[in-house]
């Protein structure tokens, strides 16, 4: 993923979840995939797949069942 990706992919998730904490940080492991934080806290990882020319970013949060406590 490019910095202007980054870019885009955090606006688009500021705005879609009225939320300015949100922020993406590139993964140093995988070119295609940055982790995603609100403030300081570890939500959840977002992938980029391109395939047949489209290109589409999946968002991957884990919710463990202690947290619904």
């Amino acid at each position: 993923m490019t910095l202007q990706e980054i870019e885009k992919v955090t606006n688009y998730l500021k705005n879609k979840f009225k939320n300015d904490s949100i922020n993406l940080k590139l993964s140093k492991s995988d070119e295609d995939m940055a982790e995603v934080y609100i403030g300081s806290e570890f939500i959840g990882t977002l992938y980029k797949d391109e395939d047949e020319g489209e290109i589409s970013y999946d968002f991957n949060m884990s919710i463990i069942d202690i947290d619904l406590k």
